[in-house]
């Protein structure tokens, strides 16, 4: 069977299943997420760099395994046009793909600076544009986009990483406001610390004492709670909400009690 007739049975076996694209879908977030969402009933179109692992995702939960390196500005392009030859129609985007680096920010090594920017803030900008006139057209979708703490309060020696999560967080803020009454939602999710990969592969483990790693299950759960809640930033933990408020109001009184606790 040719490739194009593979596509066309995928898509007549899932044709009434609402369809979801899952970036970082190889481990974390991403793959917890993925797992809640098949289990709820979604189709799952599932991004990564591990090819492995994605292919033993699909398998497990019933989806597609669509393999692309987002760090590659055309990157977001092809898996777009992947996801719509496979499924049709994206009816939410999970964006949760994201790669971390901490240290001085005078010696973050160029090309890592690079990566971050469009793994983090570039491609779910990328992608949103593609797949948002679909939405825009079927007046209805999702936009899940996995943000960060540090996006919102900033942390030190993790300068190039905040700049992404905190252009992020605008980014979703924005188009908040331009997609109010089109049938499309943005959700901002913001964890603290998660206890996945990230932090080995970013070379430095997790080193304060609060607060302490949530589980990448958690997060996943809030994600899928954003699916159907009319809340559209939601922290995990949830307490989190209130040292970014205070970090709003009172920017001074925040940075002495972080240099004070850390």
């Amino acid at each position: 069977m040719s490739e194009g007739a593979q596509a066309r049975t995928r898509r007549s076996a899932t044709a009434g299943r609402p369809v979801v694209l899952i970036t970082g879908a190889s481990s974390g977030i991403g793959l917890a997420t993925a797992t809640r969402l098949a289990d709820a009933g979604w189709q799952t179109l599932l991004s990564g760099t591990d090819r492995a692992r994605l292919d033993a995702l699909a398998e497990r939960t019933g989806g597609s395994a669509l393999p692309e390196d987002l760090s590659k500005p055309d990157g977001p392009a092809r898996l777009a046009e992947a996801a719509l030859a496979t499924a049709g129609r994206v009816d939410a985007l999970v964006a949760s793909a994201g790669l971390g680096w901490r240290g001085p920010f005078a010696e973050t090594p160029s090309d890592t600076l690079d990566r971050m920017i469009e793994v983090n803030l570039a491609a779910p900008l990328r992608l949103v544009r593609l797949l948002l006139p679909g939405m825009l057209e079927r007046r209805r979708g999702r936009i899940v986009l996995l943000g960060s703490m540090a996006g919102q309060v900033g942390v030190r020696e993790e300068s190039g990483y905040s700049a992404t999560k905190g252009g992020l967080a605008m980014f979703a803020e924005s188009l908040w406001y331009e997609l109010r009454g089109t049938g499309v939602g943005v959700r901002l999710v913001l964890p603290g610390a998660v206890d996945t990969p990230f932090f080995d592969r970013r070379g430095t483990p997790y080193q304060r004492e609060r607060p302490r790693p949530v589980s990448a299950e958690r997060v996943a759960a809030t994600v899928v709670a954003t699916m159907t809640t009319g809340r559209d930033r939601l922290y995990v933990p949830h307490w989190l909400g209130f040292p970014a408020r205070i970090h709003g109001v009172a920017p001074g009184l925040f940075r002495r009690m972080a240099s004070r606790f850390g």
